[in-house]
């Protein structure tokens, strides 16, 4: 039975529209273009079907934590963000420079955090910095002036910083705003208060569904329990509720875990990213997903991705789109400092000393991201771009 029908994208040639049929999106094109766009758009609509979207309105559609609802101001902005990269991507592929836009800002906005992850890619500075509220708020505008669709808040711990409601609520309706956190200080009034500031959705990092482990991962005791309140007080206050996860060999075997905890608790979603060298990891180049543990990876999406818990494989996503860093993601520390993303430690620029749209196009000059692949994990890249800055 066909719940809602709602459109993806639309012109006077071309239609995309998602339908909700017995829980799963379905999309159907239509228009006269339709016979030539369908087979260049066929990758980024194998996104959308046969997936489970996180929740379902009447008139709206959560596909994802991920992404802006549809219908929205945020979506549209997307679409036609994504549409300019796609023509920015095939320019580079004949050889002729175009520059992108960033769609996903990362800001870190405080050093602070109760918690040592022995994964963490923030680097330790000793320092604790945070960026000031005003400062956060002109990066909050110079990102979405340059076609930036998703706001993240990151640490650090984000939820010790005084004034996260307000920076979440500078947020415009053009862009969405989710954060990242481990839970520890997301209270039931936090949760509610950041609920009605604006904020979209809350990613929270698990390393472990088995409680010692994870605190072990974490660095300090009790954590887990943290995570499992936010969880809870999130949901309560209505937000939509993604479970993080870092996938390293060290809990690689406990993918259906994770799934097991993400469906007991009852949230919305179980995002997996593939462990980084970088940070604290910097050194264990060699300690990362090998092709048996994707393997695991692979079998589990595929096992598992007709479940009540949307799961959301950026491994996956990235065979098919490649490496965002520097091409679609953005990222600034506590420091100012601009990266092409928060793993890899290359500052092209400080939005103390100038405006964000000149450190961006500074990076789209260098060409260097384009990559299929994570360039962190890339050994060529590391000797001659990281290890010496490092």
């Amino acid at each position: 039975m066909t719940v809602a029908k709602f459109v993806i994208y639309s012109n006077l040639l071309f239609k995309v529209h998602a339908s909700i049929d017995g829980g799963f999106v379905g999309t159907q094109t239509s228009g006269l273009a339709a016979p030539v766009l369908n087979h260049f758009l066929k990758n980024i609509l194998n996104i959308f079907d046969g997936q489970i979207p996180v929740r379902v309105t009447d008139e709206t559609l959560y596909f994802s934590t991920w992404m802006p609802p549809i219908p929205s101001q945020a979506y549209d902005r997307l679409v036609r963000s994504q549409a300019k990269n796609m023509i920015a991507q095939t320019l580079w592929k004949l050889g002729i420079p175009a520059s992108t836009n960033p769609e996903q800002v990362t800001i870190s906005i405080t050093e602070e955090c109760p918690n040592r992850c022995i994964h963490c890619a923030l680097p330790d500075t000793k320092h604790k910095t945070s960026l000031s509220i005003p400062t956060i708020k002109d990066i909050i505008d110079q990102s979405v002036d340059m076609g930036a669709t998703q706001i993240i808040f990151d640490g650090g711990e984000p939820m010790v910083y005084e004034g996260l409601e307000e920076l979440v609520a500078h947020v415009p309706a053009g862009a969405i705003s989710t954060v990242f956190t481990s839970g520890s200080g997301l209270t039931r009034e936090k949760a509610q208060a950041l609920a009605d500031a604006g904020l979209y959705a809350v990613n929270i990092s698990l390393d472990s569904p088995r409680e010692d482990e994870h605190d072990r991962i974490r660095g300090r005791e009790g954590v887990f329990k943290e995570t499992m309140d936010a969880i809870r007080h999130s949901l309560e206050a209505r937000l939509l509720v993604d479970i993080y996860v870092v996938a390293a060999p060290h809990n690689i075997l406990d993918l259906d875990g994770f799934y097991d905890l993400a469906e007991s608790a009852g949230v919305h979603e179980l995002s997996f990213y593939e462990i980084v060298p970088t940070g604290r990891w910097f050194d264990r180049e060699k300690d990362i997903l090998s092709p048996e543990h994707h393997r695991l990876l692979d079998e589990f999406v595929e096992r598992r991705s007709n479940g009540p818990v949307k799961v959301f494989s950026i491994p996956h996503v990235m065979k098919t789109t490649g490496c965002f860093a520097g091409r679609r993601w953005l990222h600034v520390t506590p420091q100012g400092d601009v990266l092409p993303c928060a793993c890899i430690p290359l500052p092209y620029g400080n939005i103390h000393d100038e405006p964000l749209k000149d450190i961006w196009q500074r990076i789209q000059r260098t060409g260097i991201y384009r990559s299929p692949t994570c360039l962190m994990r890339d050994d060529a890249f590391r000797t001659e771009y990281i290890t010496v800055s490092h």
